[in-house]
């Protein structure tokens, strides 16, 4: 068994391995006619159960092979035109050139001594896009998982940073107060359009979701600024403690950018942490065009970054970066074993001492190489283009009259659903949306989204792929609205 491990004497083996799994792979992107072949939960799952994990086939042609019915057949591809799906990007060739690499020799990024210039160059690209933000000279960050994990990590840090302040205003007041009971009284203030992962940090992190104020959103789907200054009011008269705003630049389902500079002078003014979850507008950050939109971003405290989102990179590559590195420390522990408190001493560079992860992947190599081989500019003209082609699709859809569009895209997000001509029950028109979603996924023809916009059903297309054109935007709502049409007819018969 020897043989498969990946060192000296094998190198051989993995290089014919390797390009014998990347040959499958680009044929079947070469060929490939629609993004999903449409097949069922009930179809596959048969097939990988039926699977002897037991037995093994021996050698990675026999495996591929196999691969190819299990997964390679049937997966979703992202770089199809017409995915226009969830938050998925088609990757850029220089990154997954970094893939490879980073997977072969499996650096851990948590310590100096298992990854030595991955280090370096992870913390060269957390200086680079903290420069990008403008978040000052004592900035610094950390590479995560995803959107997720950065925003949860973030409000960990502000949820210490507020116990830490409030603790030490009631000790110069004379007053002994306990983290446990600060803990109660600690609110977070967001928009009703930003992510899930917000209440579910907050439940995470000992507050509960009730420690989540959601603000209403305006016409245009960004934080209601006026309401928000009303609810930090509020929530200091009833003696609780703001301890962070979460505005978000680039919303999942809108792709709307909140007040920046708005927000950033209230929380200034109530002593609140001020977070960005920019998981998805951050390719605004390199936009040769459109950087002014994220103005106001570099008064965050904190930031979350996708690149797996609008910097095209492969799952999963993301950031949190904070404005005043020393916060950071909030997540600090120092193990005998793997980061003692001398090496911080010796300035030895390990970066567990920032993360709430231990062993991490080298995902920073992926970014590096993009940027090496394309340029900042080159990759932000990419999220341009379908910053563009989702303003043409806002067009077709407003001048189509079997369709109505919720709000005017920033980014390249257009919400929508399929409005017939005639008067149809509201239940029953929000089924043929669900229906026409549902019934074009599995043909396979396209993927679309779907989400609910004041308690009613809608359909979404995220534009990230440059590749999507105005005809295929066309084709897709055609088809849509084709399968809601064929629904409600035989529903309305039915009921007739």
């Amino acid at each position: 068994m020897r043989q498969h491990l990946l060192n000296e004497s094998t190198a051989d083996i993995y290089r014919r391995s390797v390009i014998e799994g990347v040959d499958r792979v680009a044929a079947k992107l070469a060929t490939t006619e629609r993004p999903h072949t449409g097949i069922s939960v009930d179809e596959l799952s048969p097939v990988i159960a039926g699977i002897d994990l037991d037995t093994p086939l021996g050698d990675s042609s026999a495996a591929l092979a196999e691969l190819e019915d299990v997964y390679l057949r049937d997966a979703v591809y992202f770089h199809h035109p017409r995915y226009l799906g969830h938050l998925n990007c088609p990757v850029v060739i220089p990154a997954v050139v970094g893939e490879a690499v980073m997977a072969a020799v499996n650096s851990s990024l948590d310590t100096w001594d298992q990854s030595i210039g991955g280090t370096l160059i992870e913390r060269r690209l957390i200086d680079w896009t903290a420069g990008r933000i403008g978040l000052g000279p004592d900035a610094d960050g950390i590479f995560t998982s995803g959107g997720s994990q950065s925003n949860f990590h973030a409000l960990l840090l502000a949820r210490d940073e507020a116990c830490r302040k409030v603790m030490r205003r009631a000790l110069e007041a004379g007053i002994g107060l306990t983290k446990a009971e600060v803990l109660p009284k600690l609110r977070i203030f967001t928009s009703e359009a930003s992510h899930f992962s917000v209440q579910k940090s907050a439940a995470m992190l000992g507050l509960g979701y009730e420690a989540v104020i959601s603000v209403p959103v305006d016409r245009n789907r960004r934080m209601d600024t006026s309401v928000l200054a009303l609810e930090l009011e509020e929530c200091a008269a009833e003696g609780l403690f703001p301890m962070a705003v979460v505005a978000t630049g680039g919303t999942t389902d809108f792709g709307s950018i909140d007040p920046l500079p708005e927000i950033a002078r209230l929380t200034a003014e109530h002593s609140a942490w001020m977070h960005v979850d920019a998981a998805y507008g951050c390719g605004l950050l390199i936009s040769p065009t459109r950087r002014h939109l994220l103005d106001g971003i570099e008064h965050a405290d904190s930031v979350t970054v996708d690149y797996h989102k609008s910097f095209f990179q492969p799952v999963s590559s993301s950031a949190m970066l904070v404005r005043d590195r020393d916060t950071l420390k909030h997540a600090t522990y120092h193990a005998d074993y793997l980061n003692p408190r001398r090496m911080a001493e010796e300035r030895i560079p390990n970066q567990v001492d920032k993360s709430i992860q231990t062993t991490r992947r080298f995902d920073a190599l992926k970014l590096w190489m993009t940027l090496r081989i394309m340029g900042a500019d080159g990759l932000g003209s990419l999220f341009d283009e379908v910053i563009s082609l989702a303003a043409e699709g806002y067009g077709i859809l407003a001048a189509d009259p079997r369709f109505e569009v919720v709000v005017e895209p920033q980014i390249s997000t257009l919400v929508f659903r399929f409005l017939p001509g005639d008067e149809v029950p509201a239940d029953l028109l929000d089924e043929a949306q669900l229906h026409a979603r549902k019934a074009l996924f599995a043909s396979g023809e396209a993927v679309v989204a779907g989400t609910k916009v004041d308690g009613k059903q809608y359909l979404k297309f995220t534009l990230l792929n440059p590749q999507t054109t105005t005809a295929d935007i066309t084709a897709v709502l055609d088809l849509l609205a084709a399968h809601a049409e064929q629904f409600l007819g035989e529903s309305l018969a039915v009921h007739h």
